[in-house]
């Protein structure tokens, strides 16, 4: 039984399978990926602006504990 989980597969084989499970992937659309980049570079701004204003508030607080030292 372990020696059929081994077996290996031959190169002729494998390609078969690789363009077997290619053609069942679903690609997504242009439109569907021009929504999803611009979904993110909008996310990714917010996010760039939240962690600024974050380590904004941090620096003055640790500015100001410096200060008291």
């Amino acid at each position: 039984m372990a020696d059929e989980k081994k077996r290996k597969t031959s190169p002729g084989e494998f390609v078969t399978q690789v363009r077997s499970e290619t053609g069942k992937v679903v690609w997504p659309t242009r439109e569907e990926t021009v929504r999803t980049a611009i979904f993110v570079f909008i996310l990714m701004v917010i996010l760039a602006l939240f962690f600024l204003g974050v380590d904004t508030v941090f620096s003055t607080i640790v500015a100001w504990l410096l200060t008291l030292a």
